[in-house]
């Protein structure tokens, strides 16, 4: 029984967070309340209390759990690629999807979120800002290896790898922000255009990647 009781509340937890990460990719983390959950999804307030206790447990579990849908869809698909330039250039892709295809329906759930509180010190703001530090870190993990699998011209140092994989996420981000607030339909397909030719210039073997990005249209 108390097993059952637990995997309920495990699933409700589940539930509540499916909501939550919606409603925050559109209208930020200040949108949530424990209240408007509870209405939402048919609960108690206090069960949800029960839950996360505070509006800030509630964020700081939001976080995480974008988090978790962030590496399902663009990290874990390219883990076991072997490392160099068309591993770079898939994770971009993947990131692309991710966007374009609205997994979040304010797109990128992080660009929200951190336009939100990138100025407001606290704990809610330092999760965001680990996410987004774990996101650089690891864009920039795989170019590095693929710099040091010979992917790269010899002239492209260790020192370039941050200036790059800031480049590319500039790219992304500026695309999915075009997008939503300008209904740009081709900023997903500028965007991979310009990492492509970052890369292309970098690449001993620019011929390992594609001539043009994939068309991606915004899903309905």
């Amino acid at each position: 029984m108390a097993d059952g009781r637990v995997e309920r509340g495990n699933q409700t937890r589940r539930t509540v967070l499916d909501r939550t990460v919606r409603i925050a990719s559109v209208d930020g983390l200040e949108g949530l309340s424990l209240g408007r959950i509870a209405t939402d999804l048919g609960l108690s307030k206090s069960g949800v209390f029960a839950l996360f206790g505070s509006k800030e447990d509630l964020q700081l579990a939001t976080v995480r759990a974008a988090v978790d849908v962030f590496v399902e869809q663009v990290v874990r698909p390219v883990r076991e690629e072997p490392a160099g330039v068309a591993k770079a250039w898939l994770l971009c892709e993947r990131w692309i999807a991710y966007s374009a295809g609205r997994v979040f329906p304010g797109g990128c759930f992080f660009y929200t979120v951190s336009a939100e509180f990138d100025a407001r010190p606290g704990p809610v703001r330092d999760e965001i800002a680990t996410a987004r530090s774990d996101w650089t870190r690891y864009v920039e993990r795989v170019l590095d290896e693929a710099r040091l699998t010979g992917a790269f011209r010899e002239t492209f140092g260790a020192t370039d790898v941050p200036q790059l994989a800031f480049e590319i996420i500039a790219l992304m981000e500026l695309s999915n922000a075009h997008s939503l607030l300008l209904d740009d339909t081709v900023a997903y397909e500028r965007a991979g255009r310009g990492i492509l030719d970052r890369l292309r210039t970098a690449a001993a073997t620019p011929e390992e990647l594609p001539e043009r990005p994939p068309t991606t249209g915004v899903a309905a």
